[in-house]
């Protein structure tokens, strides 16, 4: 098969799903060859508890991959996300090293690596380091500084990272099943970078990924990430709820959110009954007004959480390109509604669209954008700055610990 095969792995904290790609030379799109998801167990909230659980998980959905796609997987970009994720600004200041004082691509990596010299807390790993603008003899506001003229360069960064623990339970975990890992990219800047568009990003814009445990927040401005924020509550607290409300188990609970879940009560009628006591054997009939209250009760928690983020950086009501939902949660109807009505913005459901096919299901975005992201970088086009040569160095120090 000629071209080069991409592999997304996203272990989330109710599914493990892989996606598979194909890139050929000479198509702009890429082609799913397979996408699968199968249950996850061992993490919660986004976090890896049980290394060997979460390994069992990952060699079932790579298998399956295999399967479907005829194609033997050997490594792949994972997605990192909970709410140990953390977000700190930084800067970095270098001369100008040319005589004739024009900026080179080695001055502007100087000034990259400068703004690494970060004192981290204890237990804490910077994953990417994201450049905001440049500043050339105290003039700001400079997107690319590559051959202008000046003797003063500084970068304003957001450095992002993770608890070191966490993320080497999941590099653990994924090295155990023999994928390696080419490369580690927090779940957020996934979920964007296969949802937004760069005018979206250019203009304003909210990306809202409510997953299983935890909901993620990436905020866009000028065409960089301008906030991030994870949320540790997500569309499993939804069933949760619908088990306690209901008097039922979580499994059925599981079904009735798939199956009869409504985020907005009104224009349900309040005679509307849901009579599941044939199907399940035992006596379940209740009311699907009650049912959208249950779920609009805690969509309506996750949205303020977003809006408290949003004030916090100034943005409420204030996003021309407005929210963009993705994740499993964003396949509950009418969602986009509620989401408009919360948080007094323009809303829609992300599709990644630089596949050959439509990927549909909300919760693959994570996938699609590791697969795209694999791509940016290995046409050496990275959609953002990320500190290289982090992976190599957890495949040396994690395999020592592999049995």
């Amino acid at each position: 098969m000629k071209g080069e095969i991409i592999t997304g792995l996203d272990i989330g904290t109710s599914q493990i799903k892989t996606l598979v790609a194909l890139k050929k030379p000479e198509q702009s799109k890429l082609e799913i060859l397979a996408q699968v998801s199968t249950p996850s167990s061992g993490v919660r909230k986004g976090v890896v508890f049980n290394i060997e659980d979460v390994s069992k998980g990952i060699k079932k959905s790579i298998r399956e991959v295999e399967r479907i796609s005829r194609q033997k997987i050997k490594e792949a970009y994972c997605g990192l996300g909970g709410s140990h994720i953390f977000v700190a600004p930084n800067q970095g200041v270098v001369a100008v090293s040319r005589a004739d004082q024009t900026i080179s691509q080695e001055d502007i990596d100087r000034a990259m690596l400068a703004a690494q010299a970060f004192s981290l807390p204890q237990n804490k790993e910077i994953l990417h380091i994201l450049p905001k603008e440049f500043i050339i003899d105290g003039e700001g506001g400079i997107k690319n500084a590559l051959g202008m003229k000046g003797i003063r360069l500084e970068v304003q960064t957001l450095i992002l990272g993770g608890f070191t623990p966490y993320i080497k339970n999941l590099t653990q975990a994924i090295l155990r099943t023999d994928i390696e890992i080419e490369d580690l990219v927090l779940s957020p800047l996934a979920s964007a970078r296969a949802v937004l568009t760069p005018r979206q990003k250019e203009l304003g814009v909210a990306v809202v990924d409510i997953g299983a445990g935890t909901t993620e927040l990436a905020v866009f401005e000028e065409g960089e990430l301008l906030h991030l924020a994870i949320i540790p509550v997500g569309s499993a607290h939804i069933t949760n709820d619908i088990a306690i409300g209901l008097k039922t188990d979580v499994d059925v609970a599981e079904r009735i959110k798939l199956e009869f879940g409504i985020t907005l009560p009104q224009g349900t009628e309040k005679k509307e009954m849901i009579d599941l006591s044939e199907s399940l054997g035992e006596p379940l009939t209740f009311p699907r007004k009650e049912l959208a209250d249950i779920i609009e009760a805690r969509l309506s928690e996750i949205f303020d959480l977003i809006n408290k983020e949003l004030k916090n950086i100034s943005r409420a009501q204030l996003l021309p390109a407005g929210i963009v939902l993705t994740g499993g949660g964003a396949k509950l109807p009418k969602i986009k509604e509620l989401a408009k009505k919360e948080l007094r913005l323009p809303t829609r459901i992300g599709s990644p669209e630089e596949f050959t096919s439509t990927i549909e299901n909300p919760s693959f975005s994570v996938c699609a954008g590791l697969v795209l992201w694999g791509q940016d970088l290995e046409t050496e086009k990275p959609s953002s700055f990320f500190k290289k040569g982090l992976i190599s160095k957890f495949k040396k120090i994690f395999k020592a610990f592999i049995p």
